[in-house]
């Protein structure tokens, strides 16, 4: 056990094993440059237990960044903080360092490309002029499309900008311009990401029957944000409860709650879903299967365990029936 009693040889051998160690060493071994390397070489945060002598030497502070270089920049001399070198060396290992660097490296837009290209959520610690840099924030979203929401007005009408980002993260159209989210190409990108992206589109591209599809057959409940002609739409209804026949139901229009191709599907995707129609549509359904006719469309595309089940379907009939 390291306490302040530890000889040099004891913490070397301590901190080779388990860099923590130096926080429980003397000062005096504190401010030893070959145990305080062999500690941040390790754990580069645990230069925070340097003395205030070895935080301000460049090649202890060059050996922290480059291991857990966030924690480590922030625990560097003010002088070291503001070295294009070591900052560099320490975004490179890791995007965050930006925050720590001084005022004019975080306008360095090389050092600010360097950072976003690791993690683009480090743009929020660019300056103000570098926050509104073309390239670097398409190198940011590239990383990490979230880093729109952090664009000026201008760039988020930038339609390269915001592809980027949509085709990482689609509900990112939440951030684009009012004339992208109408824009065509942008929201396909985005609703074929997430189909909750279609509530961010422009009216009538939630009333485009080619990009409601696109966002339904992504995730069913995207049908809740197309126009109401395409919630009454046959194709759109079956792509959705292709995925979820219960839930995707409670959007469609009166007419398709009776279609039997639709019941068919939603009641092949849940089979509890036929407590949602009348029970003369359930009634046909189960006669066609009955009968092994096609003219829904599909007994012999019905599942092997609900075929099973509706071999003896005298308590599915029963439900109908009450």
């Amino acid at each position: 056990m390291i306490d302040k009693n530890s000889t040099k040889a004891e913490v070397l051998e301590a901190v080779q094993q388990d860099g923590r160690a130096l926080r429980h060493s003397s000062e005096v071994l504190r401010g030893d440059r070959e145990v305080v390397l062999a500690a941040v070489s390790r754990r580069g945060n645990l230069l925070e237990y340097a003395s205030e002598e070895l935080r301000g030497d460049r090649h202890v502070v060059m050996a922290a960044v480059k291991h857990f270089a966030p924690s480590a920049l922030i625990y560097a001399s003010a002088e070291l903080r503001a070295d294009r070198e070591v900052v560099l060396a320490a975004v490179s290992h890791s995007g965050f360092a930006l925050k720590y660097a001084s005022e004019e490296l975080r306008g360095d837009k090389e050092v600010v490309l360097e950072a976003v290209k690791q993690t683009g959520w480090a743009l929020p610690y660019a300056s103000g002029v570098l926050r509104n840099d073309r390239e670097v924030l398409l190198a940011a979203v590239k990383n990490k499309g979230g880093a729109l929401k952090y664009a000026s007005e201008e760039l988020r009408g930038d339609k390269d900008v915001v592809l980027a980002a949509v085709s990482r993260r689609g509900n990112l159209l939440e951030y684009a311009s009012e004339e992208l989210r109408g824009d065509r190409d942008v929201v396909m990108a985005a609703v074929k990401q997430n189909g909750f992206a279609l509530q961010y589109a422009s009216k009538e591209l939630r009333a485009d029957r080619e990009v409601v599809l696109e966002a339904v057959t992504q995730w069913w409940g995207a049908l809740k944000y197309a126009s109401e002609e395409l919630k009454g739409d046959r194709e759109v209804m079956l792509a959705a409860v292709k995925q979820e026949g219960w839930a995707a139901l409670r959007y469609a229009s009166g007419e398709l709650k009776n279609d039997p191709s639709v019941a068919f599907e939603a009641m092949k995707n849940n089979l509890h879903a036929c407590r949602l129609f009348g029970s003369a549509l359930v009634e046909a359904i189960l006669t066609t299967l009955d009968s092994d006719n096609d003219g829904i469309g599909a007994a012999n595309e019905m599942p092997v365990a609900w075929e099973q089940a509706l071999n003896a379907h005298g308590w599915m009939r029963g439900w109908v029936r009450s």
